[in-house]
């Protein structure tokens, strides 16, 4: 007879307790086998694909994309022995109590039964957006002169808005309702063309005044609007900032990019700002520490953990290069490459996005010159780097054009004085005016 078996959400990363489903590669029906791909799911750290642990056949969903589940959830009920007969009424292993048949399979798919349970942690199922989880309302229908009852008009009242995910976003980049489009496609399906026919000058259907747009903070905006608060309120930040001329770094970047050993990393300012914090680093080993409040202990780390602030479409990530130091620079240069490629992709590995001891954001692709940034929670330091620029600058007792850029760092000033802060301004800004600074220090 069949053997189902459930699959439970796994801690994924270092203590994480919940997770948000995002989306299924599988439905109910389909053959799946260890290690497929079944879902995609997003934790306060980043997201993440979870392979099947089971080979059969998939009969239950148990939570669904936009439900927030608890580790150890299940959220997937699998038949191992799917080929197995029986002579009566499925007897279900494991929480499943009462069993139904699936609705007809599609041709030359074997029809599975599908389970109905309690589920073993409660879910929350995330807030339908406005102009896309919409409800249509519906007129008082009449059933042979009869106004239908309350209860039922309000049931028919709640019947979704039937649209494709890339028309509900169009519908809320142009500020429609999809309550007031008069649906085209088959089976009263909203298309493009709907939408856009209501959002067009005139269109009676379009919203004159842009609609305000609601979205629940999840996944990696809630951690970060969590580590950032806790971070302010909890550490008191000193931030002090220093402009440079980074001249001579502009030029070892364009040549460094023609050099042979560096014909397959990517050479951006980025990395010679990387290595001035580690360079700065090793003279004043104390910026790389962080603080147990707990037991009152300031922690130096025996390795810098170098972090690259991200911005990513899932919103700020803060994966970092484990032990930089020992890198030499075109490793480096490939070791950010992978970093921030995979962060853009959304692809960073949770262990990752752990561990960091020092960390790097650079406003300046942003056109920004500088910032006072917060403290990555659990570190001691942050460097801001501004865009670099051609500025006026009085180089050699005349005023030239230089390439200038402009420097923050914002401290713990529990345990670190304003005089290493400076100490460690300065020798970055040291090595980005002159590359070769490093070899006077050795």
């Amino acid at each position: 007879m069949p053997s189902y078996e459930q699959f439970r959400l796994p801690d994924v990363g270092e203590g994480l307790t919940e997770a948000e489903i995002l989306q299924w590669f599988v439905q109910p029906g389909d053959r799946v086998g260890v290690n497929q791909t079944i879902v995609e799911i997003e934790t306060a750290k980043a997201a993440v694909e979870l392979p099947c642990p089971f080979d059969g056949v998939v009969t239950e969903l148990l939570a669904q994309p936009g439900d927030t589940v608890d580790v150890g959830t299940p959220i997937i009920t699998v038949d191992t022995d799917p080929d197995a007969t029986t002579t009566g009424p499925p007897v279900p292993a494991g929480p499943a109590a009462e069993f139904v048949p699936a609705p007809p399979a599609e041709e030359g798919r074997q029809a599975v039964l599908v389970g109905y349970g309690v589920k073993a942690a409660p879910a929350s199922r995330r807030p339908r957006r406005p102009g896309g989880g919409s409800t249509r309302p519906i007129a008082p229908t009449r059933i042979g002169g009869l106004e239908v009852g309350r209860a039922v008009e309000r049931a028919l009242a709640e019947t979704p808005v039937l649209a494709k995910p890339p028309v509900r976003k169009l519908a809320r980049d142009l500020g429609v309702d999809l309550t007031t489009v008069t649906p085209t496609g088959p089976h009263g399906t909203v298309t493009r063309a709907d939408v856009e026919a209501v959002s067009r000058p005139g269109a009676v259907a379009a919203s004159a005044t842009p609609a305000d747009r609601r979205e629940p903070v999840r996944g990696v905006r809630k951690h970060m609007a969590e580590a950032m608060v806790a971070s302010a309120f909890s550490a008191p930040h000193v931030t002090e900032w220093v402009a440079v001329d980074v001249t001579r770094t502009v030029k070892l970047v364009r040549r460094l990019r023609d050099t042979p050993g560096f014909a397959e990393a990517r050479v951006t300012p980025l990395l010679l700002v990387a290595r001035a914090v580690l360079e700065a680093v090793r003279r004043t080993p104390e910026i790389n520490a962080s603080f147990d409040a707990e037991a009152q202990e300031v922690v130096y780390k025996g390795a810098v953990n170098l972090g690259i602030a991200a911005a990513t479409p899932r919103g700020l990530l803060v994966p970092n290069v484990k032990d930089a130091g020992r890198l030499s620079l075109p490793e480096l240069a490939e070791a950010l490459r992978a970093l921030t490629d995979t962060a853009k992709e959304g692809r960073t590995a949770p262990a990752d996005l752990v561990g960091g001891t020092f960390t790097i954001t650079n406003v300046g692709v942003f056109g920004v010159d500088g910032g006072t940034p917060i403290i990555n929670p659990g570190e001691a330091a942050i460097l801001a780097v501004g865009a670099f620029r051609q500025r006026p600058w009085v180089h050699k007792g005349r005023v030239r054009p230089r390439w200038v850029a402009e420097l923050s760092v914002s401290f713990d000033h529990r345990f670190v004085d304003g005089a290493l802060g400076s100490r460690f301004l300065a020798d970055v800004a040291a090595v980005l005016e002159d590359p070769a600074t490093p070899l006077l220090w050795h």
